[in-house]
């Protein structure tokens, strides 16, 4: 069986919608940016403190790339799409859903971004985040599910529709 890919911006939804999914599937789920925290002991936020953006973004592409995952729900960072050897790697078995949301939500949900570890150049808004990387989650996705007025439930069902 494939794996589920779940892309999109911080506070779209990725881990959340992520877990019920997987548990939906009787699949397992992993979450990237706690395989990273785990291989170098450290929170996003440190890493990217210690290593600055560009640095931080080549451990996340060596640590997806690296890995083999089957039968699972795979919660990426929202940085991930960056990575070519990571999103490859992950496409080869999987399928790709951009959980989209607008901009104006995402600000919504996030309040204060300096605490999530979100690789982005100081000073950057969301909607510049926004803006960079939305033809990245575009390019890569095999479905893009908006989710805009959804329930987190109401994004499973939907992904479950998509991929039978």
């Amino acid at each position: 069986m494939k794996n589920v890919v779940l892309i999109g911006m911080p506070g779209a939804g990725k881990s959340t919608i992520g877990v019920l999914l997987a548990k939906s599937m009787l699949y397992s789920f992993v979450d990237t940016d706690l395989l990273i925290q785990r291989e170098h002991s450290m929170s996003l936020c440190e890493i990217i403190e210690r290593e600055g953006t560009q640095g931080f973004l080549k451990i996340e592409n060596d640590i997806i790339s690296k890995c083999d995952f089957s039968n699972s729900v795979i919660a990426t960072g929202g940085s991930a799409v960056y990575g070519k050897d990571a999103m490859q790697k992950l496409k080869e078995n999987g399928t790709v859903i951009y959980l989209e949301l607008p901009v104006n939500e995402l600000e919504k949900r996030l309040g204060n971004i300096q605490t999530r570890g979100v690789a982005m150049p100081n000073g950057n808004t969301i909607a510049e985040l926004y803006k960079e990387r939305e033809p990245l989650y575009k390019n890569y996705a095999d479905i893009t599910l908006n989710c805009e007025n959804l329930t987190a439930e109401q994004c499973v069902d939907k992904c479950i529709s998509f991929l039978k």
